[in-house]
């Protein structure tokens, strides 16, 4: 049926030639941060992720982009750590899946190291195992086992 999908899209595509974007990968996904240090300490000194940008833009902004180790390299996503404002506040569900070869010790991980996590880890038939954490500013991500 997917492919069935992509035949039919990619025939769309053909028939527009020329039309629409060139869009080749996700680079990057934004979480609303109230703090960016506090969302540094968490990301970089909890989860083990490292900053791959940090700087500055106008007056007061700053642009910040971690990754997992090596995640961030060779065209990999990056989390933009961008700040919170009225129109897009922090404490969201970000909707993000981060993915991690053992979900159990991951869990125990971060519950030993104070993250807000789901109470265990989801192992329902056919899907992989996985569960929900909250970062320091409330938004809701999710790790998911992959093998």
């Amino acid at each position: 049926m997917n492919e069935r999908a992509n035949e039919r899209a990619g025939e769309q595509a053909g028939e527009r030639a020329g039309a629409g974007v060139r869009v080749t990968g996700v680079a990057t996904v934004a979480v609303p941060v109230a703090d960016h240090d506090r969302a540094l300490a968490f990301y970089v000194g909890t989860c083990g992720f490292e900053v791959t940008m940090d700087g500055s833009f106008g007056p007061g902004q700053r642009w910040v982009e971690v990754a997992p180790p090596s995640g961030g390299t060779a065209g990999g996503t990056t989390i933009a750590l961008v700040s919170a404002r009225e129109e897009a506040p922090a404490g969201v569900d970000t909707g993000i899946r981060l993915a991690t070869r053992d979900a159990g010790a991951d869990h125990a991980y971060l519950r030993a190291h104070g993250v807000d996590v789901d109470p265990e880890v989801l192992r329902w038939p056919g899907v992989p195992p996985m569960f929900g954490l909250r970062d320091p500013d409330g938004n809701h991500l999710y790790v998911v086992e992959r093998t």
